[in-house]
């Protein structure tokens, strides 16, 4: 089968095996590439894998399901609530540490199969897992539609934090810095001129910019959700603790109902077509990964998420 691997800090297409064993096996239909693949492949994280963390396909029986890319245990005090990023054994995350979703099959535990709703395009599906992500760090938050909120950051993630807000009812700002990330803020119905103080503040980048921003637009009190990753150290400043404010991180996603973000995601994605309307830039075949990669790469020229096509027709 064709798959997307890693090798010489480049992802390349390659034929392999398809998987066997145990799990089911899910024929891949649609896998989108995320700013951390980008990230870890330069810094050498991916040598060799399978790469691939957001992805939805069908099982053999034609059910259509997302898949939770986080494995664990499931019998540790973390996996019993439904945080298997804390997995006693470790984290372990398909795409990173097992076989990822960028392939035209894929193996996975019946436990991390969640369906998606009767209708949903199946080609855009591999959205409800940063559409989870950036659920899970609302809720982390602890965003009310009682607070004023910003969200810093108009990429995949501070979009899908628009989206997930909308679809909760609670209305935000957002800054957004290149003019496609601004449009797509605007048709999700985010509020495009930062003004004030903010009750909660979203910082969905992860810079020591974003993160002085976050703290100088946060009231007094007020809290600051992490949704963006930290790459390397940051610094804090005294106004910080002046302010007392909260800075709450967040990573991966509730994956037990009824707390269950790709549930909710899966929902919103059905339910609002101009999620993926304003997220989805760029669409390729699978055996296009030269430009997949290079269009992901180049935020400035209005790249905001590429989605394979799995079993589109290739060159």
């Amino acid at each position: 089968m064709k798959a997307i691997r890693v090798e010489e800090k480049r992802a390349h297409l390659v034929e392999v095996p398809a998987p066997t064993g145990e799990g089911v096996k899910i024929k891949v239909h649609a896998s989108s590439i995320c700013g951390s693949d980008l990230h870890m492949m330069r810094s050498g994280l991916l040598e060799g894998q399978l790469i691939g963390h957001e992805f939805a396909g069908t099982t053999p029986d034609g059910t259509a399901v997302a898949v939770e890319p986080l494995l664990g245990c499931g019998r540790c005090w973390a996996c019993e609530e439904g945080n298997r990023s804390h997995c006693v054994q470790g984290i372990r995350l398909m795409g990173l540490f097992e076989a990822g979703g960028m392939a035209e099959h894929v193996l996975a535990p019946a436990e991390n199969l969640v369906e998606l709703p009767t209708g949903l395009d199946l080609s855009i599906a591999s959205l409800v897992e940063p559409l989870a992500v950036a659920l899970r760090g609302l809720d982390r938050a602890r965003v009310s539609a009682a607070d004023k909120v910003l969200v810093i950051g108009a990429g995949p993630i501070g979009l899908a934090a628009v989206a997930g807000l909308q679809g909760r009812g609670i209305a935000c700002d957002i800054g957004a810095r290149h003019p496609q990330q601004k449009e797509a803020a605007q048709k999700l119905g985010a509020g495009s001129d930062p003004d004030g103080v903010y009750d909660v503040v979203v910082d969905a980048v992860g810079t020591p910019d974003s993160l002085s921003q976050a703290v100088s637009m946060v009231k007094p009190m007020g809290r600051i959700g992490m949704v963006g990753s930290f790459w390397d150290p940051v610094e804090l400043d005294s106004s910080f603790c002046l302010k007392e404010a909260e800075l709450v991180s967040a990573s991966g996603y509730n994956c037990k109902a009824p707390q269950r973000n790709f549930e909710e995601a899966g929902r919103m994605l059905h339910a609002s077509p101009a999620i993926a309307e304003a997220l989805v830039t760029h669409r390729f075949p699978l055996d296009a990964v030269d430009e997949a990669f290079a269009a992901a790469a180049d935020r400035a020229a209005g790249t905001i998420k590429v989605v394979f096509d799995v079993g589109r027709p290739g060159r």
